[in-house]
C-alpha cells in the first residue's frame, strides 16, 4: 500500500500502481470526469500513470492553470494527428503550449497551408477528437527512438534526440499519431469539445536564422463551446486595443526598415507621452530620496564580462564593437546595473551613506530575434525606469517595502488596479544558470517573501523565473479586458557587489558588501506605454493625454477668439491646440472624436461675446457652456485627483 496526501492534509491509503485518475474516481465520479492531469509532489503527470510511492497529490481541472497548459499541450498533438492525415509527408519541429493555447511548427515540403486552410484542420481535428482515443505514454530506448524518426524521414525529432540521454525517452501516441514528448498528457480527446486555429506564421527551425524557416500554426481550444465563442470575443476587443494600431491612429510611434528592425521612432504626441510618464515616476523618486544619474549607451565588453552578462546573455545582444585599438571592444549596453556599480564604486562609501539610491531613464540594447519583434512590448532598443538601490543588509527589508509602495502607487495613478506579485525564485533543480553562493540566494530569497508578507501582498512563486544574480519580485497586472502582463519588477541582488568588490566602511570601521536593490516600477518605457494603451484603450487619463484640449472654432471668424483661449490655457499647463481648417463643426468633431482628444472646447460668436466655450467630452458629448476660468479649474482638479494616489 502507499499513503496519497491531498491538499487539505488528508491522507488515503491505495495500492502500490493506483493512478491519479482512480484516486479521483474513488473520492467523486462527478470529479474524476474533470480531471485533466495531476500534481504529483510538484510535478504534472497523466492522469493514467501509475503512482508507486508516497507523494502529495493535487488533482487538477480546468480552472488550473497547469491543467490548462497540459489541455493545449494534447491539443498541438491532436492538431498534428490532423496534419498528418491531411497533408502526407508533413514533418513536425516542436509544439509547445503557450500562455493562451498552443502551436506547433511544421515542414510541409514543397506545399503550402493559407488561412483558408484552417477550417478544414479544425474540421479534422473535430473528427479526430470524437474518436475519444487515449493518450498513452511508452518508455523507449534511444535507438528505437531514432530508428522510428529515421524511418518517417523527420530530421527534426532526430535533432531533438541527439539532445536526449538514453533512458529518458518517452513518446505518446493518441490514435494513428506518435510523437516525440516528455508530456504530460489529458486522458484523451474527447475532452477537446471546441477548436479554433488563429494564425499562421513563420518560424526558423530552433529560433536560428540560419535554419530552414517552419510554419507555424497557432490555435487554441476549449472543453465547451461557450468558452471559445468568450474567447474569440475577446480577440476582437484585442485588436481593437492593439497598441500598434492605436499608436498609428494617435501619431504616436513608428518604425523604419532603413532604421532598424524593432527601433521605435517616437513622434511628438508620443514623445509627449514618454516625457510626462517619466516626469511623474521623477517626481515620486526625488521626494523618495533617489538621485539621478546618466550613463552612456556603450560599455567595454569587460564591464559586461564582469558582471557576468556576457556569459549568461551575450548571444542575445549587439556584436562587440571593435575600434582601431587592437583589442579594445565595446558592447551597446544590455543593462544599465553594471555601470550604477561603477559609480557607487567611483567614491568610498560609509554606512552613513546609505541607502544611497541612483536612478536613471537609460536606453540599454538587446538583439531579439526579427520573428519575436512586435510593436512597443517586443524591440531591439528599450528605455528601462531603472534605479539601483545600495544598502547594508540590515537596511534590504525596509527599503524592499518602499519601493513596494512606490510600484503601488504607480498602478494606482494608472488605473491598474488587478495585480499579482510574482516571487520569482531559482529553479528547484537546475542552479547552473545562476552566479552566486548558495547562502546569499537563500537569504536574498527569503527577504522578498518576507516583504511581500509584511506589505500584504496577493502573491503566487513561481521557481526557475529568477534572474541569473538574484530573486525577483514581479508585478503580474490584469488589464481592462482580463489579460495578464508582467509590469513591475524589482529585484535582490548579492552577486554583483561581489563581483565589483563593492564595499562600505561600517560604524565598527570595517569593510563589508552592501546589498543591490533593482527596480524598475514600469519595466521598459516602451513596453509599459504599449500595455496602457491596450488596457485604456486609447483613452489616455486626462494628466497623461499628450494633448488634453481642442479648440474648435466655427469658422475663421472665431479664430482669434480660439487663440486667446489657447493662451489662457497654455498659461496653467493645460495642453490645447487650435482646429483651424476650414471645415464644418460637425467634421471637425467627428475628426477629434477619432484622435481620442479628452476635451473640446467649441467657439462661435455666442461663446466670443460672453467671454465662454462650449464643452465636449470625448466619448459623452456635450457638456454645457461654462467660462474659460471654470473650465480652466475643473481641468486643474480633474489633474490633481488623477495623479494625487495614496502613497504609504
Amino acid at each position: 500500500m502507499i499513503q496519497i496526501t491531498l491538499p487539505d492534509g488528508s491522507v488515503r491509503e491505495y495500492p502500490k500502481g493506483t493512478s491519479a485518475a482512480e484516486v479521483a474516481k474513488s473520492i467523486s465520479e462527478g470529479l474524476a470526469r474533470k480531471v485533466l492531469a495531476a500534481e504529483i509532489n510538484g510535478e504534472v503527470w497523466d492522469t493514467a500513470r501509475p503512482i508507486n510511492e508516497n507523494v502529495s497529490l493535487r488533482l487538477l481541472t480546468w480552472d488550473d492553470k497547469n491543467a490548462k497548459s497540459t489541455f493545449w499541450h494534447s491539443s498541438a498533438h491532436l492538431m498534428a494527428e490532423a496534419l498528418e492525415s491531411l497533408y502526407t509527408g508533413v514533418k513536425f519541429g516542436i509544439g509547445p503550449p503557450i500562455e493562451n493555447g498552443y502551436y506547433y511548427d511544421i515542414d510541409l515540403g514543397d506545399k503550402t497551408i493559407s488561412d483558408e486552410d484552417l477550417k478544414k484542420i479544425e474540421d479534422k481535428m473535430k473528427e479526430l477528437a470524437k474518436a475519444n482515443s487515449s493518450f498513452v505514454r511508452k518508455d523507449v530506448s534511444k535507438d528505437d527512438a531514432i530508428a522510428y524518426f529515421a524511418d518517417k524521414g523527420d530530421q527534426y525529432k532526430l535533432e531533438l534526440l541527439e539532445g536526449l540521454a538514453d533512458g529518458s525517452i518517452t513518446f505518446y501516441t493518441q490514435g494513428n499519431f506518435t510523437d516525440l514528448c516528455r508530456g504530460p498528457h489529458i486522458p484523451n480527446t474527447s475532452f477537446i469539445k471546441a477548436v479554433k486555429l488563429t494564425n499562421i506564421a513563420g518560424a526558423y527551425w530552433r529560433g536560428n536564422e540560419k535554419n530552414k524557416m517552419l510554419t507555424r500554426i497557432y490555435g487554441i481550444t476549449f472543453p465547451n463551446q461557450k468558452e471559445l465563442d468568450e474567447y474569440l470575443a475577446l480577440l476582437e476587443e484585442a485588436k481593437k486595443r492593439d497598441h500598434r494600431k492605436l499608436g498609428k491612429e494617435l501619431e504616436l510611434f513608428t518604425f523604419s526598415e532603413k532604421v532598424g528592425s524593432g527601433l521605435p521612432l517616437w513622434l511628438p504626441k508620443g514623445a509627449m507621452l514618454r516625457e510626462r510618464l517619466q516626469q511623474f515616476l521623477q517626481k515620486a523618486q526625488i521626494e523618495t530620496g533617489y538621485l539621478p544619474v546618466i550613463t552612456p549607451h556603450i560599455g567595454s565588453k569587460q564591464l559586461y564580462v564582469t558582471s557576468g552578462h556576457w556569459e549568461k546573455y551575450g548571444k542575445d545582444s549587439f556584436r562587440p564593437i571593435t575600434t582601431p585599438q587592437e583589442g579594445e571592444e565595446f558592447m551597446l549596453k544590455p543593462m544599465n546595473c553594471p555601470h550604477h556599480c561603477e559609480i557607487y564604486k567611483s567614491s568610498p562609501r560609509s554606512y552613513k551613506d546609505l541607502p544611497l539610491r541612483l536612478a536613471e531613464f537609460g536606453t540599454v540594447y538587446r538583439y531579439e530575434q526579427s520573428g519575436e519583434l512586435h510593436g512597443l512590448t517586443r524591440v531591439r532598443g528599450f528605455t528601462q525606469d531603472d534605479a539601483h538601490l545600495f544598502c547594508m543588509p540590515e537596511q534590504v527589508n525596509d527599503e524592499f517595502k518602499k519601493v513596494i509602495d512606490l510600484v503601488l502607487y504607480v498602478f494606482e495613478s494608472l488605473g491598474f488596479t488587478e495585480y499579482t506579485a510574482q516571487i520569482s525564485l531559482r529553479d528547484q533543480v537546475d542552479r547552473a544558470k545562476y552566479i552566486g553562493t548558495e547562502e546569499n540566494w537563500e537569504i536574498a530569497e527569503q527577504a522578498i517573501i518576507d516583504s511581500a508578507t509584511e506589505k500584504g501582498l496577493k502573491t503566487v512563486i513561481e521557481y526557475g523565473e529568477a534572474a541569473f544574480y538574484g530573486p525577483k519580485l514581479d508585478f503580474m497586472v490584469r488589464d481592462a479586458i482580463g489579460r495578464k502582463w508582467q509590469l513591475g519588477t524589482i529585484q535582490v541582488d548579492y552577486n554583483l557587489p561581489e563581483r565589483f568588490e563593492l564595499e562600505y566602511v561600517d560604524s565598527d570601521n570595517t569593510r563589508k558588501r552592501p546589498v543591490m536593490i533593482h527596480r524598475a516600477p514600469f519595466g521598459s518605457m516602451e513596453r509599459f506605454i504599449a500595455v496602457l494603451l491596450e488596457h485604456c484603450g486609447g483613452n489616455l487619463p486626462l494628466w497623461l493625454a499628450p494633448l488634453q484640449v481642442k479648440i474648435l472654432p466655427i469658422s475663421d471668424k472665431y479664430s482669434e477668439y480660439a487663440h486667446s483661449v489657447a493662451a489662457l490655457l497654455k498659461n496653467v499647463d493645460i495642453r490645447a491646440e487650435i482646429d483651424d481648417r476650414s471645415e464644418k463643426i460637425g467634421r471637425k468633431i467627428r475628426d477629434t472624436e477619432l484622435m481620442k482628444t479628452p476635451y473640446m472646447l467649441i467657439v462661435g460668436e455666442k461663446e466670443m461675446s460672453d467671454g465662454t466655450v462650449s464643452v465636449r467630452k470625448h466619448g459623452e458629448g456635450d457638456k454645457g457652456s461654462v467660462t474659460v476660468a471654470e473650465f480652466m479649474a475643473d481641468i486643474q482638479h480633474i489633474v490633481k485627483e488623477q495623479i494625487k494616489g495614496k502613497r504609504k
